[in-house]
């Protein structure tokens, strides 16, 4: 059962937010290429990447399990803003933009997830 992620808002709000993520992490110390850099951005990529995964898979089930680890990203993804802020790679301003792009992306996949089981 194939369907269009492309269309959905959820999947439009986390690709926005790795273009974001790519953009701040790219003024990170250099030393964190390897480390907190690469971290962020492979949080950030899941997110659209398991949303358009799941919606390939053959089951409702299988589709409400990738949009839950895609929501595990983005908490993942959140914590690492924190950090980042903390340790002054993130000045507050961007913090808060994207803070609260996760957290519009979450809502919204929180919204999907729950209409998807209520079909389950």
């Amino acid at each position: 059962m194939s369907r269009d992620y492309r269309k959905l808002r959820a999947f439009s709000l986390a690709k926005a937010l790795v273009i974001q993520i790519y953009r701040v992490t790219r003024h990170f110390p250099r030393e964190e290429l390897f480390g907190l850099t690469r971290q962020m951005r492979r949080a950030a990529i899941s997110v659209p990447a398991n949303i358009a995964e799941g919606a390939g898979r053959n089951t409702l089930r299988d589709y409400v399990n990738f949009l839950n680890i895609a929501m595990g990203s983005l908490s993942e993804l959140s914590y690492y803003l924190e950090l980042s802020l903390e340790l002054g790679y993130l000045n507050e301003k961007d913090h808060l933009q994207i803070g609260a792009q996760c957290d519009e992306a979450s809502r919204t996949l929180q919204g999907l997830i729950q209409a998807l089981r209520k079909k389950l």
